[in-house]
């Protein structure tokens, strides 16, 4: 049984970190997998959606320190560097399910997500100063303008963890639910039935930085204008008016 399961089916790509034993604690083999798995999925027109999810009582415990040390991280090219690239730059929507703890790049990594579920149990924290070292993933920009400056301190500078509630009131979590995989689930059969290409289109504004709300605008206006002629909207606005429900392939 591998320490990062993957499974697909209907157009649903699904990362399972499977190493319980050790509190799904990541090693750089599970990096290296991670990181596969993501670069398939984003090559793979058949996939619209990642799930990425832990065990039922524990989503990671962040680095396996003594894999760490073994092989510390010493440039670009190492495989952690391989799946943050791959996280960050994913251009389909990933649907996280968090339960119990998900430390250090267990939380910065949501910050890549698109959608976060969590249960009750879930636990965030980011353990870096305590450690002796610095944020990543660029956690470091992402947590201050979440959070603003005054808590991204209290969380990264304090390492002060924070529960399930408190990161839905952050806006780091979309919702908690007591039965996360069913959520998890429910939400990816979701996203893969709408239009492929409008929803990836759609994260792909949501996540670019910079420029006014003009350039903006036009830039949505240019895209819009393209998507009226796709056969896409042709199956939304046909499945529309014969009181259907649409079928994008």
């Amino acid at each position: 049984m591998s320490d990062v399961e993957v499974s697909s089916s209907n157009h649903i790509v699904g990362i399972r970190l499977n190493r319980p034993d050790k509190k799904n604690a990541i090693t750089s083999a599970m990096y290296a997998s991670l990181a596969r798995a993501l670069e398939a999925a984003a090559a793979d027109d058949g996939t619209r959606v990642v799930t990425l999810t832990g065990s039922e009582d524990c989503f990671t415990a962040g680095n396996d320190l003594n894999d760490f040390m073994a092989s510390p991280t010493a440039d670009m090219d190492q495989p952690v560097f391989h799946f943050l690239r791959a996280i960050s730059t994913f251009p389909k929507p990933i649907v996280a399910g968090v339960a119990g703890p998900a430390v250090g790049v267990g939380t910065t990594m949501l910050f890549h997500c698109d959608l976060i579920v969590a249960a009750p149990s879930a636990h965030f924290s980011f353990a870096f100063v305590d450690l002796g070292v610095v944020p990543e993933a660029g956690s470091s920009l992402l947590v201050p303008r979440l959070m603003g400056p005054q808590l991204a301190a209290k969380h990264l500078l304090l390492c002060e963890p924070f529960d399930a509630k408190t990161a839905y009131s952050y806006g780091l979590v979309t919702e908690i639910a007591d039965n996360v995989e069913a959520r998890v689930q429910d939400i990816a059969r979701r996203l893969a039935a709408k239009p492929p290409e409008a929803v990836r289109l759609t994260k792909q504004l949501l996540r670019r930085e910079g420029g006014t709300v003009a350039e903006r605008i036009a830039e949505e206006g240019e895209i819009f204008a393209e998507r009226l002629q796709s056969a896409e909207a042709r199956e939304a606005f046909t499945a529309f008016f014969e009181r259907r429900p649409p079928n994008f392939g």
